[in-house]
């Protein structure tokens, strides 16, 4: 008999109970437990702290330039987060966790109040397990933030505008969503507003349903929208006249328009991206797409609004001439709901064949991952991709496991019970994958670099950054640097402060003559360094890793605990060094 998977017995309190703690410690216990890395978690993680040194909430800068590319919600945010609990990794990564994992649950509230509980648990379940929300909801960026504004404004809408909201709950829903949009455009821009409204027009379009307009509370919405958003906006205005024409002119259009920023891609960059983002729910995808086209009885169509909110989404990116992976994370909410209405609606027995075609896929992954040494190089020697592909080994078994428990939960009929296995095994597979990244990772970030020039540091003293621009650095130095014949992403902020950077390698020169203590970090390659020798400046490598090097004067005192650091250094480091520059090591 075809029984229908809606005849899984109900799911207790108890267990939902026990699923979302288990959620919220895979999800939170191991925030810390990665060294921040370049370039946005170093930038979105830096920024907030000059907040909190400062004391200027107002004007964000990075490296103490003015830093206008993006709005303040969670620079905001994480300076409240160092407020609150002290400046470190987890504290940086705190909003991006915990926006992904409000999202989770609003997903869930919001499944179970348009299609029921069983579809709400699993679009949660959906949702919590994709590699992309697991992935971006640990990395400190500012997607995830924005992505949990943007369908925050989405589901509320939708919680408002069905068919059996009572007045009261339709004007508290409108109000959120209203909100939701006005935080969304403190956290990225304009797309807070463009997203929801563009989706409003045509669905309101498609549907030939004027009257939709009426019920969401236009003016007063708009009145909300500006007292939540606008504030921060006038007085970044009134304290920096050079903000309107970078932030809007520039970031918003710009960007989007010409390829300025040098981030081109095919027309199908963001493809592949979603096709890996939705793992392991990739197989449903399309199906849950083209099911969601279809009529259902009432005034709302839901599922046709989650279309079009995708489609927008993915269209809108595809057209830009900038594209980053993390653009498209806004459409996993409504994909996740999707996926797990087409799931529910799926009869008896229709999960086999995909289930087992993801546990074949586990034990082929399993067995390409014992190569992934091959990948080893320079910077990232083979040993330390060995031991990442162990973690990884474990992950795809994690995920192996999920698959066959989904299976069996699949041949007796309990539908919700294998949605919730395959994302039981394929969340925590992605967890160990994401956290183990720390074997590679540490070699990219600079944590290991500050701990080794610990004895060298002073207050005060003169920190240089020569040829390049760190992100992770002037974080974990707790304290800005002064940029050499750099400019990149700070450009802006240079332009507005020229006086507080080096544009020559002389410049640099003459200001190491005459300086205290001072400490230069560069790339590891030999070309800059060569030119400081060429210029006859002392100068001695205190650290090298395979990436970044830092030199120091050797004709002044850094103190005991730094002439002990420097004997324990290999004298070949400074072997080449000509003895009337740089000293006898």
């Amino acid at each position: 008999m075809n029984l229908s998977p809606n005849d899984d017995t109900p799911v207790s309190r108890r267990v939902l109970f026990a699923l979302l703690a288990l959620l919220a410690v895979l999800w939170f216990a191991l925030l810390g437990w990665r060294d921040l890395v370049p370039t946005d978690e170093g930038r979105y993680a830096e920024i907030p702290r000059e907040m909190v040194v400062s004391g200027d909430w107002v004007t964000p800068r990075l490296d103490g330039f003015k830093y206008f590319e993006k709005p303040p919600l969670q620079y905001w945010a994480t300076a409240a987060a160092y407020e609150a609990f002290g400046v470190g990794a987890w504290q940086a990564r705190l909003w991006t966790a915990l926006t992904g994992f409000l999202t989770i649950l609003l997903t869930a509230y919001a499944g179970r109040v348009l299609y029921g509980a069983r579809t709400g648990l699993a679009a949660a379940a959906v949702l919590a397990s994709s590699l992309y929300w697991i992935g971006l909801g640990h990395i400190n960026t500012l997607d995830m933030g924005v992505a949990a504004t943007l369908s925050a404004a989405l589901l509320s809408f939708l919680l408002a505008q069905r068919d059996d909201a009572s007045a009261a709950a339709r004007r508290a829903w409108m109000a959120l969503c209203w909100i939701a949009m006005a935080l969304a455009l403190l956290s990225k821009g304009l797309i807070g507003l463009a997203f929801p409204g563009m989706t409003l027009v045509l669905y309101s379009a498609l549907q030939r349903d004027a009257r939709l307009w009426t019920r969401v509370h236009l003016l007063g919405g708009l009145v909300l929208f500006a007292i939540v958003a606008l504030p921060w906006f006038v007085l970044v205005q009134r304290h920096n006249p050079e903000f309107f024409d970078f932030f809007f002119v520039y970031q918003q259009f710009t960007r989007f328009l010409t390829p300025a920023l040098s981030r081109p891609g095919p027309w199908y960059y963001f493809v592949p991206l979603l096709l890996l983002g939705s793992l392991p729910w990739v197989g449903w995808l399309v199906p849950a797409l083209w099911r969601a086209r279809r009529a259902v009885p009432g005034r709302l169509q839901p599922d046709r609004v989650l279309l079009i909110w995708s489609a927008f989404i993915f269209v809108f990116f595809s057209a830009s001439h900038s594209k980053l992976p993390s653009y498209i994370l806004p459409m996993f909410p409504a994909l996740a709901l999707l996926i797990a209405r087409h799931l529910q609606q799926l009869p008896r027995g229709a999960l086999r064949r995909p289930l087992g075609v993801l546990a074949a896929a586990c034990v082929l992954a399993a067995l390409a991952l014992t190569q992934l040494w091959r990948l080893g190089h320079a910077l990232v020697p083979a040993a330390l991709y060995r031991d990442w592909s162990h973690w990884l080994e474990l992950a795809a078994v994690l995920g192996l496991a999920g698959s066959v428990a989904a299976l069996r939960f699949e041949g007796h009929a309990r539908r919700t019970a294998a949605v919730v296995a395959l994302a039981l095994g394929f969340g925590a597979g992605f967890t160990v994958a994401l956290q183990s990244f720390q074997i590679l990772g540490r070699t990219a970030s600079t944590r290991d670099v500050v701990a080794a020039i610990r004895p060298w540091l002073h207050p005060g003293q003169p920190f240089y950054m020569v040829q390049t621009y760190d992100q992770t650095l002037p974080f974990y130095l707790r304290r800005e640097a002064t940029v050499v014949e750099y400019q990149g992403e700070l450009a802006f902020g240079i332009a507005q402060a020229p006086q507080a950077w080096v544009p020559t390698l002389q410049d640099f020169a003459q200001r190491w003559e005459h300086d205290r203590l001072p400490l230069a970090f560069m790339p590891a390659d030999s070309a800059t360094l060569r030119t400081l020798r060429a210029l006859h400046l002392p100068l001695r490598v205190i650290e090298r890793t395979p990436r970044y090097l830092v030199i120091a004067r050797p004709d002044q005192d850094y103190g005991a605990a730094a002439r002990a650091a420097q004997a324990a250094l290999p004298p070949a480091w400074n072997a080449s060094a000509p003895a009337d520059s740089t000293g006898t090591p």
